[in-house]
């Protein structure tokens, strides 16, 4: 049931046609049986086409009544002894009026029904009216209650949603402090030695920051304008480290026009980055493709994996984005693989994230 403060009338207002389409369709069909009762009462179809023509637009008017009545007096959906009594006797009252309306029109037309008592005249269709009538306010307070609970989840849903949305703010934001860190103390080294380099650096970090803030509007990209933008971070670092770095990035043009969420695995690069091995050369390999109905993307670096106890405080968070991140856009529909590989090239890190199907987009 929803809570207390739920208004009858306002739960209504969101499903009202469907009321009233449940309440002529109700009492049509109600409607047919009667004719059918009253041709073998009294054996005359225009008696009983006269009779059902005068109950039933009252019988449909007093049911609407019935649902205003409702919506006064009850201010929620929550069932008391004092509502069942009420709804009984206001069921009790207009089940009364129908047949007294039935009544007068056979009195008025001399219909009589011959060899019936008095309680089979009044008292039995009094009670089958009344019947009808509770029939109605049950379903009638079942379609408020369950117009209030889809209420109630479509807001639930909405709140749901919005913060979902925040938190992806939240989590492309966490990426900027970083990488601007990084990417100012690289133009500020080259700023005296080398001018034209810090103006190409700027110029790429200018590119790199209108792809996060297009991002910040659109969190569902192409993996075409994804790459342009992790191409301006990859210029920005090999202009930084020159030629202790080595970079490959390789894109399947099948999958260019692909959508992915922006700035998925920018943290990953940046891990490269930060913790291969410089010691003689950085290489760092990128590779996108698809995967059946998916993405593939596969970031490598020589080096070794850091272990989150070891590394230093605040470390780690890019690996908790990405992961957070994949459950927002890819619920059920991911893998993410971090590991450590040695062979005859030397020691590497592999990261590996797997992506089926289109990312949620929440916006």
């Amino acid at each position: 049931m929803p809570s207390a403060s739920r208004s009858v009338k306002a739960a209504l207002s969101d499903c009202r046609p469907i009321p009233w389409r449940v309440l002529w369709v109700g009492w049509g069909l109600l409607a047919v049986i009667d004719i059918v009762d009253r041709l073998l009462t009294f054996e005359s179809v225009i008696a009983a086409l006269v009779l059902t023509a005068g109950t039933y637009p009252a019988a449909t008017l007093l049911a609407a009544g019935l649902g205003r009545i409702y919506d006064r007096i009850f201010v929620d959906t929550r069932l008391t002894l004092f509502k069942i009594a009420v709804t009984v006797g206001l069921c009790v009252v207009a089940g009364i009026a129908i047949v007294t309306t039935m009544t007068a029109i056979r009195v008025a037309m001399g219909w009589n029904m011959l060899g019936a008592y008095q309680l089979e005249e009044f008292v039995i269709p009094a009670g089958h009216y009344s019947m009808a009538f509770l029939a109605w306010s049950v379903l009638y307070f079942w379609m408020v209650t369950e117009a209030g609970r889809q209420r109630e989840q479509q807001r639930a849903a909405q709140s749901q949603m919005e913060a979902l949305h925040a938190e992806i703010h939240e989590l492309q934001l966490q990426l900027d402090p970083h990488f601007l860190i990084n990417a100012l103390n690289g133009i500020a080294e080259e700023t005296h030695d080398s001018p034209d380099r810090a103006v190409a650096m700027i110029v790429d970090l200018t590119t790199y920051l209108r792809h996060v803030l297009a991002g910040l509007r659109t969190p569902v990209m192409s993996v075409r304008s994804e790459i342009e933008g992790l191409g301006a971070y990859l210029r920005l670092q090999q202009a930084r480290f020159a030629d202790r770095v080595r970079v490959h990035l390789s894109v399947d043009p099948a999958a260019a026009d692909w959508p992915v969420a922006n700035l998925l695995f920018q943290p990953l690069v940046e891990n490269a980055f930060e913790h291969g091995d410089r010691a003689v050369k950085l290489e760092v390999s990128i590779r996108v493709s698809l995967d059946g109905e998916g993405l593939r993307i596969e970031i490598e670096n020589t080096g070794h994996l850091v272990s989150t106890v070891k590394a230093r405080p605040g470390h780690g968070l890019g690996l908790e984005n990405i992961r957070r991140r994949l459950d927002v856009h890819y619920p059920g529909r991911h893998q993410f693989v971090l590991r450590q590989m040695e062979d005859e090239g030397g020691a590497r890190v592999s990261a590996l994230l797997r992506l089926e199907g289109e990312p949620c987009s929440v916006s």
